[in-house]
Formats: C-alpha cells, sequence, structure tokens
C-alpha cells in the first residue's frame, strides 16, 4: 500500500480559490466514475457477469466541509480542507454479492494513475453500531490546463443488502440527532446480523448456481 500522500504544493491558497478546489472535486469524481464503468465494462465483457448494481456520487457542498473543519479545531483554509478532509468527493459503489466488493477494490487499486492512501475494512471488522462496508481513500491526478493536481476520493464499496440497512440506519439517528435510545441501536445490531446472514446466504446460492452451471457444460 502506497504512503500517505505528500501535500499537493498545487493546493495552495493563493493558485485555487474555493470555487476552484470545488470544480477540482467534481472533475476528481468524474475521472473515477469513467474508471468505475470501463472496469465494469471489461469485467462484464470477460466474465459475462455485472458485478455494480448501481453507483451513487456525491461532493460535500463548502458549508459542510467548514462545519467539519471548525468541528476539528481547523481554520476554514483550502490546504486545511485538502489535508484533513477525505471525504469531500464521495463515490458509493453498490455490488451484488461481498466477493464482488474485494474484487473490485483490487481492480481500483491497481490502476496505474491511483494512488491508494488508506483502507478501512469494515466488512471484516464491523462498527459497533453493525456498520459494515469497504473504505478506500484514493488520490487521483486531475489535469488543470496549467497543473496537474492530486485530488483524494473516498470509495465506499458495499452490497445491496449492506447500503439498504446503512441509509437506514442514517435516517433513524438523523431523526434522534445522534441520541437514539438503546433499544434502537439493540434492533440494529440485530438487524445488522440478518443482513450478514442474508450476504452470506445469497454468496453460496450463486456459488452453487455457478457450480450447477458449470457441471451442465461439461
Amino acid at each position: 500500500m502506497a504512503e500517505k500522500m505528500e501535500k499537493e504544493v498545487f493546493w495552495d491558497d493563493s493558485a485555487l480559490s474555493w470555487n476552484g478546489a470545488m470544480l477540482v472535486y467534481n472533475a476528481a469524481l468524474k475521472e473515477m466514475g469513467t474508471k468505475i464503468d470501463i472496469l465494469n465494462d471489461e469485467f462484464r465483457h470477460v466474465h459475462q457477469y455485472n458485478p455494480i448494481e448501481y453507483v451513487k456520487e456525491r461532493i460535500k457542498s463548502p458549508e459542510s466541509i467548514v462545519k467539519k473543519l471548525k468541528r476539528y479545531g481547523y481554520e476554514d483554509t483550502i490546504q486545511n480542507m485538502v489535508e484533513y478532509c477525505n471525504d469531500i468527493a464521495g463515490v458509493r459503489i453498490v455490488c451484488s454479492f461481498t466477493s464482488d466488493i474485494y474484487r473490485l477494490a483490487d481492480m481500483i487499486g491497481r490502476q496505474s494513475d491511483i494512488t491508494v492512501i488508506s483502507v478501512k475494512d469494515y466488512i471484516k471488522h464491523p462498527k459497533a453500531s453493525g456498520y459494515k462496508s469497504y473504505h478506500m481513500i484514493v488520490s487521483i491526478p486531475i489535469f488543470l490546463s496549467d497543473r496537474k493536481v492530486d485530488t483524494k476520493v473516498e470509495i465506499q464499496i458495499r452490497t445491496i443488502a449492506m447500503d439498504f440497512w446503512a441509509s437506514l440506519e442514517h435516517k433513524i439517528y438523523y431523526k434522534f440527532e445522534g441520541n437514539a435510545p438503546e433499544y434502537i441501536s439493540h434492533d440494529l445490531q440485530e438487524c445488522a446480523k440478518i443482513v450478514s446472514m442474508l450476504d452470506e446466504k445469497m454468496l453460496s446460492l450463486n456459488e452453487a448456481i455457478l457450480k450447477a452451471k458449470e457441471e451442465q457444460n461439461q
């Protein structure tokens, strides 16, 4: 895994405005989206199988960025934004099976112009809440008219079931402003276990189907 990216000299307040920074992050999101589309098309062509169900992209608003920086005690400068905010540009890839998650993560990590900065595997090591997902922070070069800007993108890869659970958990906790009753947290953890069992069962069923088809073709 690559070491943490050095601070990019072109991410300087004097060289780039906040609007310019948002332009660069949007460009990074487009670049990453194109790469994911190409990998998906290649996989479908080679294996006659589509590992990606759908992709969601989002850019954190300037207001959210400033709020996050102030929450962590940093001034709202572009340098601080680049160094301490890893999730400004975000891509969520939703797959059918858990095996697809690691396959896609490996394919993304092997791209020659992508630098993997960090990985957090919440599938093998779920959060206390029951949250499961595979997170990558990567850097991708964006070529402007007069300079290259290495830009961070957060990638989350999860199954449909994981995404369903995470979306509902977010909505539930948003209603309680982060202070949900204990029984709600307990029930969410139980639901997370059911989601894990469903993912395991669906993966096992898919493998059984592939094996049966292989035997039929022999």
